[in-house]
């Protein structure tokens, strides 16, 4: 396994596992990012913004298998947003998740003070990976939040 930059060849293939992903757990509802503009061209999206990038993991066949994002979260100064955190069903229990986490953290402390990220309580195994990896949970989402249907949001003070 590989963790890379995405590249444009990506895009298709990432949009689908997000979308399996999140109808998998009946979260293909607006609020959510299965509704994102953006989802078919995140290589291009990602590479518009100032700080920001999205990876993903590729298995030994060069086949996608998972990403993650790191993007300044709205206006706020010194705020990113850890993003889009998804991986295929056949790739999961294996850390991969943590694996992109690792990369995502890392560009995330060269550029940002703290982390924000949105999720859904229903993701229990989310959720514990966040908690371990030094987030904390907050009562609500942080102005400026874009995917309203979410219900669990985290911070994390990078240093």
């Amino acid at each position: 396994m590989q963790i890379r930059e995405m590249e444009e060849k990506d895009n298709q293939t990432m949009e689908q596992i997000i979308k399996r992903s999140l109808e998998s757990f009946d979260l293909n509802i607006p609020g959510t990012a299965y509704f994102d503009s953006q989802l078919g061209r995140l290589a291009q999206f990602y590479k518009q913004q100032s700080n920001a990038k999205y990876w993903v993991a590729v298995n030994d066949q060069d086949e996608v298998i998972g990403g993650v994002g790191i993007a300044q979260f709205g206006q706020k100064k010194g705020i990113c947003e850890l993003q889009k955190l998804y991986i295929t069903p056949e790739a999961q229990g294996i850390g991969l998740s943590k694996e992109l986490m690792k990369v995502a953290l890392d560009f995330a402390k060269e550029h940002y003070t703290y982390c924000y990220l949105e999720t859904f309580k229903k993701l229990q195994a989310a959720n514990l990976l966040y908690i371990k990896l030094g987030f904390q949970q907050l009562e609500k989402a942080l102005d400026e939040s874009e995917h309203n249907a979410c219900d669990a949001w985290y911070i994390k003070e990078l240093s």
